[in-house]
């Protein structure tokens, strides 16, 4: 049998993640069996476990696929000039164009972390990730001048995944959410909390002594 390429490797290791999303959001991770994700993703048992020894493995995959995303977000959000409109866009991505089974997968994955204690460093692993990543991005805008937080950053960090984590959560539970008609307050609240200088405004110019308006000489 030739030997995989690592671009053919990792295309079916995704391949494989996508469908364990899919089945634990879906049936639960208790409920979901490794023949379940095969039978998901159209492989053999022998090729799943290649990949992926158990379902705990599948859900660190998962986590590590996640993480790296997230940095390369976050890294995007360092350089933006206005920080209120990024993470508002961060928030529509998540909220609304990213499918709802991923908010029901964060849901199930939350609760298997309060009984199984490997999924539960998994979690909080990548929940310390991300709040200390909107740490210091706040900390990072505060010091260029782009932000006078009124809160510590760390503060400020827990309040915005306390307010991800409450839109989520809706976006999960709830097929009639609206997240676009929560996006603008949540940004007006988020924004309040950054407390972002105002922009310098422009003097105007100043006319030529014995020049009137309206007058080209």
């Amino acid at each position: 049998m030739p030997k995989l390429t690592p671009a053919t490797q990792e295309a079916r290791r995704t391949h494989i993640l996508d469908a364990a999303e899919i089945c634990f959001a879906r049936a639960g991770f208790h409920r979901t069996s490794m023949q379940d994700i095969c039978k998901h993703a159209k492989v053999s048992a022998g090729a799943l476990y290649v990949y992926f020894s158990s379902k705990e493995a599948l859900i660190a995959g998962i986590a590590e696929r996640d993480r790296n995303k997230l940095a390369s977000q976050f890294a995007a959000m360092a350089d933006e000039p206005d920080l209120s409109i990024a993470l508002a866009r961060l928030g529509e991505h998540y909220a609304i164009e990213e499918p709802q089974h991923k908010r029901r997968l964060c849901i199930e994955i939350g609760m298997e972390a309060a009984r199984n204690e490997a999924v539960g460093e998994i979690y909080r692993s990548v929940d310390e990730f991300v709040q200390d990543s909107f740490e210091q991005l706040f900390k990072r805008a505060a010091a260029e001048g782009r932000i006078r937080p009124v809160l510590p950053p760390k503060e400020l960090a827990r309040i915005v995944c306390i307010l991800g984590d409450g839109m989520f959560w809706r976006r999960a539970i709830d097929p009639d959410f609206d997240a676009k008609s929560v996006i603008p307050a949540i940004t007006a609240i988020v924004a309040g909390l950054l407390n972002a200088p105002e922009p310098p405004r422009r003097a105007k110019p100043r006319l030529a002594k014995g020049s009137r308006k309206g007058v080209h000489l």
